[in-house]
């Protein structure tokens, strides 16, 4: 059994970033972080976000309005941030306030600084394998891991466990592309799905992300599978200070020996979203310099 280590692959990823930014002149990438309230661990996702943007030289924008913002004042905020042509990417952090439609929020940002890869538009090419749009990150960094780990999809069995719009469906379009050259054969399969573990042992690959502790066991993988965990799941443990510990959607224990390689949590997927991000981010920004400089060639 092999581990995917996305720390790793995650500070290989950042570091070439860095590099690329580093060497280009002029202005550097800007990311505007929208935090809305004080949600513990929005605010620890947007710290670990704004650390690793200076790590490689993008700039961030932390904005924090406040839990009580009227809808319309957040989106007139996000529309001063669409206009504004030194920001590059926009990211709203979720979970909004309850009285924020979030998936309107995720459709205000504008398709070309929608560097988390939410905008209707943006599932839409990748759908379409269109590669100028953006790609939400859990998805992108599966596939960026699957790759620089070797695993070769081409004529594999994808088994998806999850349907959410943030991983399950994205990352099946994605392990289905034709152009990108993945090449994989994909069933979802979710909560309502009839006999699920004889779907899952056919798997080649398994790609977790049901949110459920330990829910993938050992009966439920074929020798020699690939398993991705998605899930980030607190479970109580006394023995830890905070009186809980993370676990994944996978029972790592049972599964791992059967395994020919797995993602750990945490310590697999996780890593891998931040730096998509900022890879998403600084695509972002390589897009907004090509189109400054198509305008001035056209006056």
């Amino acid at each position: 059994m092999q581990l995917i280590d996305g720390n790793q692959i995650a500070k290989t990823l950042i570091a070439e970033l860095k590099a690329e930014v580093s060497a280009a002149p002029g202005r550097k990438p800007c990311i505007a972080l929208v935090r809305v309230g004080d949600d513990p661990a929005s605010v620890s996702y947007v710290t670990k976000k704004e650390k690793t943007s200076a790590e490689i030289g993008i700039t961030s924008r932390v904005i924090l309005p406040p839990v009580t913002i009227p809808q319309d004042e957040l989106f007139a905020l996000i529309d001063r941030l669409n206009a504004d042509p030194a920001v590059d990417g926009i990211l709203v952090q979720s979970p909004l306030p309850k009285h924020i439609d979030e998936v309107a929020g995720f459709r205000r940002v504008a398709p070309h600084k929608d560097v988390d890869g939410f905008n209707t538009i943006n599932l839409g090419k990748v759908a379409q394998e269109d590669d100028t749009g953006f790609v939400a990150c859990t998805p992108a960094g599966i596939m960026e891991l699957l790759a620089r780990s070797s695993v070769d999809l081409r004529g594999k069995h994808v088994v998806v466990l999850g349907r959410s719009l943030i991983v399950g469906k994205p990352v099946a379009l994605l392990a289905l592309q034709k152009k990108a050259g993945a090449n994989g054969t994909v069933t979802i399969c979710h909560s309502q799905t009839a006999n699920l573990p004889a779907l899952t042992r056919q798997a080649d690959v398994l790609i977790a992300a049901i949110g459920r502790a330990a829910f993938v066991t050992a009966d439920m993988v074929k020798p020699g599978a690939v398993v991705i965990d998605v899930g980030i799941n607190r479970v109580a443990d006394a023995t830890k200070k905070s009186g809980c510990r993370l676990v994944g959607d996978v029972d790592f224990a049972q599964v791992a020996p059967k395994c020919s390689q797995i993602t750990p949590v945490p310590g697999g997927v996780g890593p891998m979203t931040v730096a998509l991000l900022m890879k998403n981010t600084v695509k972002a920004w390589r897009q907004n310099n090509q189109k400054t400089e198509n305008l001035k060639a056209e006056t």
